[in-house]
């Protein structure tokens, strides 16, 4: 599966579970964390104040991370 930014939080988690301590430290906490988000990658990254390029890296680091979790 390619991540994109507008992949639902639910699904990334269920795709790449790494995808929730990467988050987590960026400060955008996941459903694991205790805190549910319901949304894309892009909305809650976005809630947080990321812009467009953190966006973007966020995207591409988590399709490295999923390629290593295979």
């Amino acid at each position: 599966m390619i991540i994109t930014r507008s992949i639902a939080i639910e699904d990334l988690v269920q795709e790449v579970p790494g995808s929730v301590p990467y988050l987590s430290r960026k400060g955008i906490r996941c459903i694991h964390c205790g805190e549910p988000i319901w949304g894309t990658l892009e909305e809650a990254a976005k809630e947080k104040g990321f812009g467009e390029d953190d966006i973007q890296r966020f995207v591409d680091d988590l399709n490295k991370l999923g390629k290593t979790e295979k």
